[in-house]
C-alpha cells in the first residue's frame, strides 16, 4: 500500500510538459537552419565578390595588353585605363599593405609614368637601343615597416649584346612605411650587370675558327662577370628620394601611383630573379 504522504509527493511533483518539449526542439532546430543559412549567404556574397574582383583585373589586363606597356596609348585610353584601374582598388580600399605578401618579384605591365615611359620611346626611334622586361623586386618578407627594392631593366644593343637580355641596370632603393598604403623610397644605387654580348661579337673577341687564346678568354670572362655600381648619394649630397602609393596588393597584382603626378603602374606577380 502506498502511504498517503508519498501518493501526495507524486501527485505534486512538475510535469515537463511534451508540447513544450516539442516546441524547444522546434525552435532550436529553426536557429540552427537560420544560422546555416547566413552562413551559407556570407559564404556565397564572399565567393561572389571574389569572382568580380577576378574579373575586374582581368579586364584591366586586357584593356593595357595592346599598349605595348603605355608606349602607345591615346588619352581616351588612358582615361579607360584609369577607371579600371580605380575599380580594382575599391575592393583593396583602406586595408594596410602586407609586407609579407609585397615581397617577391613583380613585372611591369603598363605604365603612364614619363620617366619609363621614354625608355619605351628611345627603343621605339633608336634601331641600336632596346628595352626588355622591367620588373620590381621587394624584399621586406621579415620586415615590419620597411625593405629594400630593386628597379629591374633589361636592355641590349642589337648586334653587340643579346637580343632584350643583353645587360640589367638597376636602380636599388630602401624603402618605408609611412602610411597604411604610402611608402617612401630612398634610392641608393645605381647598378650594370649581367652583360651578355651576342655571338657575332664574341666571334669576334674569340673567333670560333681560330684557337682561342687565354687572353680572349679572359676579356670574354670580364665582360660577362663585369658589374659596376655608383652610390647615388654621398655625405654632400642629399639622397634622392619619393613617395609611392600602393593602391592594390594581392597575390597576383600590384598597382601603385607616384605620388605627386608622376604616373601609375600596373605590375603582375612573375618567378623570382637571381643576380
Amino acid at each position: 500500500m502506498i502511504s498517503a504522504g508519498f501518493s501526495s509527493a507524486i501527485c505534486t511533483r512538475p510535469i515537463v510538459s511534451f508540447s513544450n518539449t516539442i516546441r524547444g526542439v522546434h525552435n532550436h532546430g529553426r536557429v540552427a537552419c537560420l544560422a546555416t543559412s547566413m552562413s551559407s549567404t556570407s559564404m556565397t556574397a564572399t565567393r561572389d565578390a571574389e569572382n568580380e574582383l577576378e574579373s575586374q583585373k582581368y579586364e584591366l589586363l586586357k584593356i593595357i595588353q595592346d599598349t605595348q606597356r603605355g608606349l602607345v596609348t591615346t588619352a581616351d585610353q588612358r582615361s579607360i585605363i584609369e577607371e579600371a584601374m580605380v575599380v580594382v582598388e575599391s575592393f583593396d580600399a583602406g586595408k594596410e599593405i602586407d609586407l609579407s605578401k609585397l615581397d617577391g618579384t613583380w613585372r611591369l605591365q603598363y605604365t603612364s609614368a614619363s620617366d619609363v615611359v621614354i625608355l619605351f620611346e628611345s627603343a621605339a626611334r633608336l634601331p641600336f637601343f632596346q628595352v626588355g622586361q622591367i620588373f620590381q623586386k621587394f624584399e621586406c618578407k621579415s620586415e615590419s615597416r620597411g625593405g629594400l627594392v630593386r628597379n629591374v631593366i633589361k636592355w641590349s644593343v642589337p648586334r653587340l649584346l643579346e637580343e632584350n637580355e643583353g645587360a640589367t641596370l638597376i636602380v636599388s632603393a630602401r624603402f618605408s612605411c609611412v602610411s597604411a598604403r604610402n611608402i617612401y623610397l630612398k634610392f641608393e644605387e645605381i647598378g650594370l650587370q649581367n652583360i651578355n654580348i651576342s655571338e657575332d661579337l664574341q666571334a669576334v673577341i674569340a673567333p670560333a675558327i681560330l684557337p682561342r687564346s687565354f687572353l680572349s678568354l679572359q676579356i670574354l670572362q670580364f665582360i660577362r662577370s663585369f658589374k659596376a655600381q655608383v652610390p647615388v648619394t654621398s655625405p654632400e649630397r642629399r639622397s634622392v628620394g619619393g613617395l609611392y602609393y600602393l593602391s592594390y596588393l594581392d597575390n597576383n597584382m600590384l598597382l601603385g601611383r607616384a605620388v605627386g603626378g608622376g604616373g601609375v603602374f600596373v605590375f603582375t606577380r612573375t618567378q623570382a630573379l637571381t643576380f
